[in-house]
């Protein structure tokens, strides 16, 4: 008993000290950890008790916080690690109530609550609020009833963009109303934006603290975030807004909308931008990725009261889930991906990607609180069809002859020669197109179709803006240059290697590409048209960059260069051409006079050169069939061989000429003690890898830093050698290696930091009851390090962990616990960080 008291405390003192609360005075600040009243302790005694600290002052010892004035703050309710916290709800309450507390801390150690009296019921933390935090939150006050009584009309963003907006002579003239709008962006709500957002004050009347919005591509979520943010903050129930994207490219879209919308009454930032200043906010704009495994000590639980996921359906396993469950607060998830999109998946086998989202989907419904499967509100793209908001698409289904193969049941057949030089068939799929399976006449094809089909420009005749999905950056590289070698070839002169551009992550600037590719000035303004604004570049090639999120209404014909085999891909590359959008054009005339040309968007163009509607849609009604041949036959291929160059070079003798033997210390050599120093000089030399960390742009830089800085003469830098040269006890990765140089993390984690951190981030996604959370830290910590276990547990042979330290661990677990440690380390967890 006593050992569970003792392991309690001291893990409840450490909380403490990791959010800078003090037991005792220091050089610059007094204490502000008061215990019990009646009982006193001394730096003696602090230790001396606290293996009884349940048998001092009425049984309990009760932790009081303070603020910098020394007035109470918050009550921490301390219980042993065999009690549920919650057992000491209603003595914290009493104690918080008698000396007019608010925020009450129930924990036995391993499991915590943070309770705000004012604002519901008590939810899991994983880490203890800052003094900071709490003095902030303290002058919210929220206020339900306010929120579910706000009145919401169409106008509700246009007041805030332009108050006077109505009294305003244009506005008032019917002709110049038009015009007046489109010059001042004023963003009225549609009848279906309105009532998402009504919706929630319909659920938080009903006690309702999370919500779910599934609505389909173009319907303007964003807005509908922003007169959500508005509601919340307007109405004092909430006093800081996260919204959470997945793509570095949605950030600066989601902070230029909002500031767009809500500007005049409130300030948003991106975080990565403003991190010392985060929190002179309204709203705070961040990818997962920028929090990545920090969130915990960038932030305390307490920093925002509405926290909104931009892609619900991502926001539901590892890192994402657990930034999104680590603060309290109301929570929205916005997603265009609908439950029951998926048709004839019951029968499948578990590893089809179409079951393990459906699986993903289902959980995003129980995660934002619609456990019977229905939404807080749904708008889906026939909603939007028949309301004439968004577009159907026109589908090209077109295949070669080799991709008619590569999709068959038996595959495109190829002779080869094996190691024995006797002929072997090999059957490839479309699965291996320009993955294993090369052919530039099928991309030549592919390409040729493309321009002879697309949709054109309606105001200029040029073909119309497009994107096209590759398999991989080598295929985009290769189709952008294809394309852009027929456009020379068709269009003489207009273009000058720039009717296609590459964008993928790989491409510097690459994310500013796609933002002037939606602004019409990628490359300059079109050549076919003086004066008429559209991107001279047609094209872009992507492999995934221009998918979720991404905004360019004028967008006429999409390619599925690749098969795609992720539902959700499917839905969002498809919902990229949905928007409705007017081309317009103003010439000038002889008479000085300009004639305007508007031609509205009437439906949008996809190419499918894998079948791709087929395997999702089964008996989509294709309105366009396109007849592609290629003649063409399986030949042997003939390039060079591979190279075994100790049988190349056999015939060369090349002796050993001088052995050295010198035995290397614990200590380690001097070159790796300094190496560490030695690369961050030689990183910040290279400013662009700075300028791509801060930016949050990781894969670049990472791949910057191998080419450019890795395995050079000077040093030979690897990964290898920097690991040893920190002295941590696991493998680093780069992207750690580089935060750390630029002080985007304070030092390198331990193997047993990082165990803590996944197993808080497991607790907080599937918050287990109190029986359980012991034997689930253990037995997930030691599924993540011990071999031995995992092989047990994969292989069914639980019998073998008889001899094993964890085995009451796992006997204490039901089934569901069993299944989902390992399903959660296999989705979530890199092995390799903890080798």
């Amino acid at each position: 008993m006593r050992d569970t008291e003792a392991k309690a405390r001291i893990k409840i003192n450490k909380l403490l000290e990791e959010a800078s609360w003090r037991f005792f005075d220091n050089e610059n600040r007094r204490a502000n950890i008061q215990l019990e009243q009646g009982v006193s302790i001394t730096n003696q005694d602090i230790d001396a008790f606290g293996d009884d600290f349940e048998n001092t002052h009425k049984g309990y010892i009760d932790f009081l916080l303070l603020d910098d004035n020394g007035f109470p703050l918050l009550v921490l309710e301390a219980k042993r690690e065999d009690k549920n916290p919650l057992d000491g709800k209603e003595q914290a309450r009493e104690y918080a109530k008698s000396i007019d507390v608010r925020y009450i801390i129930l924990s036995n150690g391993n499991l915590h609550y943070f309770w705000d009296r004012e604002s519901g019921n008590p939810t899991i933390i994983t880490q203890f609020p800052t003094q900071e935090s709490l003095k902030s939150h303290s002058t919210f006050k929220p206020n339900p009833n306010a929120l579910v009584n706000e009145l919401i009309e169409v106008d509700y963003i246009a007041k805030t963009q332009k108050p006077d907006y109505a009294t305003d002579p244009r506005w008032l003239d019917e002709e110049q109303r038009k015009d007046f709008i489109k010059e001042n962006g004023l963003m009225f709500l549609r009848d279906y934006q309105l009532n998402a957002v009504k919706s929630i004050q319909k659920a938080v009347s009903e006690g309702n603290n999370r919500f779910l919005f599934e609505m389909a591509t173009g319907t303007g979520k964003t807005l509908i975030a922003a007169a959500v943010i508005k509601l919340f903050l307007r109405t004092s129930n909430t006093k800081r807004v996260l919204f959470l994207v997945d793509r570095i490219e949605l950030e600066d879209q989601a902070e230029k909308a909002f500031t767009r919308y809500l500007k005049n009454d409130y300030q948003t930032a991106v975080y990565k931008r403003a991190r010392n200043k985060w929190n002179n906010a309204d709203i705070v704009v961040s990818t997962v990725q920028s929090l990545n495994d920090k969130f915990a000590q960038l932030f305390s639980p307490t920093d925002f009261d509405l926290i909104i996921s931009d892609e619900a359906h991502r926001s539901i396993g590892g890192n994402a889930r657990a930034v999104f469950e680590y603060f309290t607060g109301y929570k929205l998830g916005l997603t265009a991906t609908p439950k029951d999109y998926l048709k004839n998946i019951e029968n499948i086998h578990e590893r089809d990607p179409r079951e393990i989202e459906r699986r993903l989907l289902l959980d995003s419904y129980k995660t934002f609180g619609c456990e019977s499967g229905e939404p807080t509100y749904r708008y889906s793209l026939i909603d939007g069809v028949k309301d004439g908001w968004l577009i159907n698409p026109v589908v090209a289904d077109a295949r070669t002859e080799i991709t008619t193969q590569l999709l068959s049941d038996q595959g495109y057949s190829v002779m080869t020669m094996d190691d024995k030089g006797e002929e072997k068939e090999m059957f490839y799929t479309h699965r291996d197109f320009e993955r294993k399976f090369f052919s530039k006449k099928t991309n030549m094809e592919f390409c040729k179709t493309f321009m002879e089909n697309a949709l054109p420009d309606p105001i200029s005749g040029e073909i119309g803006k497009s994107i096209i999905f590759c398999v991989s950056q080598k295929h985009a590289s290769k189709i952008t240059q294809l394309l852009n070698e027929f456009a020379h070839e068709v269009y003489s002169g207009k273009y000058n290697s720039d009717f296609a551009v590459q964008v993928t992550s790989v491409i510097p600037m690459a994310q500013q590409f796609t933002i002037n590719f939606a602004n019409n000035n990628l490359n300059g303004q079109t050549k076919w048209l003086d004066t008429y604004k559209s991107s001279k570049t047609r094209v872009c090639v992507t492999v995934g960059m221009m998918t979720t999120g991404y905004d360019c209404q004028d967008i006429q014909n999409l390619c599925l260069l690749r098969p795609i085999f992720s539902p959700t891909d499917f839905v969002q590359i498809k919902g990229r051409g949905t928007r409705t959008f007017t081309f317009s054009y103003k010439e000038k005339t002889y008479s000085g006079d300009i004639d305007k040309l508007n031609v509205d968007k009437e439906k949008f163009k996809i190419f499918d050169y894998f079948a791709n509607f087929e395997y999702f849609e089964e008996k989509y009604n294709y309105d366009e069939v396109l007849k592609v041949p290629v003649k063409t036959t399986a030949k042997t291929y003939n390039g060079p061989p591979p190279i075994d160059i100790d049988i190349f070079k056999s015939h060369i003798p090349d002796p050993l000429r001088t052995m050295q033997m010198r035995e290397i210390g614990l200590e380690g050599m001097k070159i790796d003690r300094m190496l560490f120093g030695h690369f961050e000089e030689t990183v910040k030399q290279h400013s662009v890898v700075e300028e791509l960390v801060l930016d949050g742009n990781f894969k670049v830089a990472e791949d910057y830093v191998r080419e450019h800085i890795f395995d050079k003469p000077e040093e030979y830098y690897n990964l290898e050698k920097l690991q040893k040269s920190t002295q941590v006890d696991r493998k680093l990765t780069l992207r750690e290696i580089l935060e750390k140089i630029f002080n985007l993390i304070p030092k390198f984690k331990s193997k047993d930091d990082l165990l803590e951190e996944e197993c808080n981030k497991f607790i907080s996604i599937y918050k287990p009851t109190m029986e359980f959370i012991l034997p689930i830290r253990n037995f997930l910590k030691a599924y993540i390090t011990d071999t031995f276990v995992r092989n047990v547990i994969d292989s069914g042979e639980y019998a073998k962990l008889a001899t094993s330290p964890v085995r009451d661990d796992f006997r204490a677990l039901t089934n569901e616990w069993r299944e989902k440690i390992p399903l959660y380390v296999k989705n979530y967890v890199s092995l390799i960080s903890f080798m």
